[in-house]
């Protein structure tokens, strides 16, 4: 008899930031078990590409994917966001905030408010934003699962995207007080924190052979994550497998803060 720990049928899940990456990784991911997912970042034919191949690839099997473009960083977008997708597949099951900017790399003495302001804003206001967008629903039906994407980057300090950092511990601390005020309803809240992963984000550390022998040398797995590595945490978090697992921050790094 087959499991159904892992099976997401009946499930949306939305998934910000998920026309490439890790988010579109999470997105295939979820489609593969079941889910019925929203493709959503600022641009509409980058998220229609995936939505078209995961349908192609579900054709006739329970996943399918829908487009919903939306700016996270623009608040009416994100209200946009939520009642198309409760308009057109009926509820958010599965809110992963995947989405983020990191558009300063520097000293933190010289970063420029714009800057400082954009990032905060996309990192940690937006993701406030759209939590408490979809936990009303949630708490009416007593179950939910909610996901932020952090980073390692938020477990240490940085002389170069300070701010980033602290965006993303921020997540992780959001993510412990929603768990504490929403366990009651019986909505999950995690943090995912991928290492260096295969991404247009972290291109700069693993496009030249050497820059990434380098920085991956002393990490026990010797060698860069790839997006769908991030993917299966997701999977879990969103399923009955992560059914007792809140206000958690999962290390995906390959080894790279023990060592």
């Amino acid at each position: 008899m087959t499991s159904s720990l892992f099976d997401l049928t009946g499930k949306t899940a939305l998934i910000t930031g998920s026309s490439k990456g890790i988010g579109r990784a999470i997105a295939e991911e979820l489609a593969r078990h079941g889910a019925d997912v929203v493709i959503s970042s600022r641009k509409q034919d980058a998220c229609d590409e995936v939505t078209e191949a995961i349908n192609r690839e579900r054709d006739g099997l329970a996943g399918s994917a829908t487009t919903i473009a939306a700016h996270i960083g623009h608040k009416e977008e994100l209200e946009r966001l939520v009642a198309q997708t409760n308009e057109k597949l009926g509820k958010v099951d599965v809110l992963i905030c995947n989405a983020a900017v990191n558009p300063y790399y520097g000293s933190m003495q010289d970063i420029p408010d714009s800057a400082l302001d954009k990032i905060l804003d996309i990192n940690i206001k937006s993701n406030h934003w759209l939590c408490n967008m979809v936990l009303p629903q949630m708490r009416e039906r007593r179950d939910g699962s909610i996901m932020l994407v952090s980073s390692v980057g938020g477990l240490k300090g940085s002389a170069v995207i300070g701010a980033y950092c602290i965006s993303k511990a921020a997540d992780a601390q959001m993510v412990r007080n929603l768990a504490v005020e929403h366990g009651p309803e019986n909505i999950r809240v995690n943090a995912i924190s991928p290492g260096l992963v295969r991404t247009d984000f972290a291109r700069a550390l693993w496009e030249n052979p050497e820059t990434l022998k380098q920085r991956t040398a002393g990490d026990p797995l010797r060698r860069i994550g790839e997006p769908r590595e991030i993917a299966g945490i997701a999977v879990y978090l969103s399923s009955a497998a992560g059914a007792f697992t809140t206000g958690q921050n999962f290390v995906i790094d390959g080894g790279a803060t023990i060592a």
